[in-house]
């Protein structure tokens, strides 16, 4: 049977409408793109999308978008959602035996991919001419408007569904965060990707929904990012993850830029040291947000206040079970049959360990539940270890494992030798604690969100003979 009907009226209301104290001017790529010019683009895309077939039967079909961050990428959204229809989001950077995999698993009755594209891979966004073709799938079975896949950070893709209302009660949890998110007529230069949450809901969706006009750096770059901030006088609010911290950390000296008023970052919390270096480099905030595909944001400190307490965002509750950490869910995320061990009785696992505070209700991340090991009998906190790695001198990133005894994975600065690190790390951790294989690598592995990867098998792919040590 197909879905309940969608009401896709909610696109129009919640995103696309207009009103006192919203810039005429929605986003910002190339040019900026008026809301007025951003309807007439969703309204072509939706009779491409009708003329495949979509909608043809009412609301509950289901599309694949397997778009880079562009226009396109916005305006083929939004008409999905208008028709009705379930929009699943495939990461462009996919390779094609990647993509037919989860077009198997996702069975959508049309798919948009590019049919042309132009732009390189420190683009921020790309100048896209797409295609729409049918797919023998299925209409959708639930009532959810947005598919995603979880970024596999410690193993296989999840399928992940929201329905519509469960996006716009995301979307009001930013409205109360208040302080710290930005208001309308601000600026939000997104630099988190528009396929993942943060920058869907974080960035996109939500710039729509407060007014708050939303822009794409032309490139990825530290020049790029700052040339994107200095655009315009409006106070702007970046939005990205670790990875984009270290890249503005490590610049040169930034121009003055009175209209930056922050950042906020999601994935993993910044290490101390890039965290002090980004506040006292810009003069401003350094917030983090905690969130999961599943759920948005979960909770926040978007001044820094609490680090590295968060507090859970307004409507959500966070309790500790045997350590982990569980977050208030109404209804499973997972399309499919509801595993026990990840959501039951309205609480979602997050496999997060940590602690919650009971008079303040703010909790703390201790890493991922399962990065406990036993080391001769001894408790071995894998995140302690990877983070203490990290902060060595002459360490750029660094990734810890275990299969039978602790591995670590490092990026080395050009001065910096394997040998260097492990007598450093010998200071600082006791022997039961310490890697006892150290493999030097050109490049970690990172997600498409820039989160690094704990998959061992692709870790030792990524891995180089030379500079290999053992201790």
């Amino acid at each position: 049977m197909t879905a309940p009907a969608l009401d896709p009226s909610w696109v129009d209301d919640v995103l696309l409408a207009g009103g006192p104290g919203r810039p005429d001017a929605a986003l910002v790529l190339d040019a900026p793109v008026t809301r007025a010019e951003l309807r007439r683009l969703v309204e072509q895309r939706q009779a491409v999308l009708a003329a495949a077939g979509i909608g043809a039967n009412g609301p509950g079909d289901s599309v694949a978008i397997c778009l880079a961050p562009s226009l396109a990428f916005v305006a083929n959204l939004l008409a999905c959602w208008r028709l009705g229809a379930r929009a699943a989001l495939l990461d462009h950077r996919l390779t094609p035996f990647e993509i037919d995999a989860a077009l198997q698993r996702l069975a959508p009755q049309a798919v948009v991919s590019a049919k042309h594209a132009t732009g390189g891979p420190l683009r921020g966004f790309q100048d896209v001419q797409e295609r729409v073709a049918t797919y023998p799938g299925r209409p959708s079975e639930t009532p959810h408007a947005l598919v995603q896949l979880s970024s596999g950070s410690t193993g296989p893709s999840k399928v992940i569904a929201r329905t519509a209302a469960n996006l716009v009660e995301e979307l009001e949890r930013y409205v109360a965060i208040g302080a710290g998110v930005p208001q309308p007529g601000e600026r939000i230069v997104c630099l988190a990707s528009m396929v993942h949450v943060l920058g869907l809901v974080g960035g996109l969706l939500y710039g729509l929904h407060a007014g708050a006009q939303v822009i794409v750096p032309a490139r990825m770059t530290a020049d790029g990012i700052l040339a994107a901030v200095a655009a315009g006088p409006e106070p702007t609010t970046l939005l990205g993850v670790p990875f984009h911290i270290e890249l503005l950390s490590s610049g040169p000296t930034p121009p003055r830029l009175p209209q930056l008023t922050g950042m906020t970052t999601g994935g993993e919390l910044v290490r101390a040291g890039v965290h002090d270096t980004f506040t006292e480099r810009f003069g401003v905030r350094l917030g983090n947000m905690y969130g999961m595909t599943e759920v948005g944001v979960i909770a926040t400190d978007l001044f820094g206040e609490h680090r590295p307490a968060l507090t859970p965002a307004p409507g959500l509750r966070v309790r500790e079970e045997h350590g982990e950490l569980l977050v208030s869910l109404a209804e499973s995320p997972y399309l499919g049959l509801s595993d026990p061990t990840r959501w039951a009785d309205g609480w979602l696992h997050t496999r997060d360990a940590g602690t919650v505070d009971p008079a303040t209700g703010r909790f703390r991340i201790q890493g991922r539940n399962d990065s406990q090991v036993s080391v001769g009998g001894l408790k071995v906190d894998l995140t302690e270890v990877e983070h203490t790695l990290a902060a060595l001198p002459g360490v750029v990133s660094a990734v810890v494992t275990h299969d039978r005894a602790i591995e670590a994975y490092v990026m080395l600065r050009e001065d910096a030798t394997a040998e260097q690190v492990q007598a450093e790390l010998a200071r600082r951790l006791a022997a039961f604690k310490r890697p006892r294989v150290l493999r030097v690598v050109q490049q970690l592995p990172r997600t498409a969100t820039g989160k690094l990867v704990r998959d061992r098998a692709l870790l030792v792919a990524a891995s180089v003979k030379e500079g290999n040590t053992e201790a």
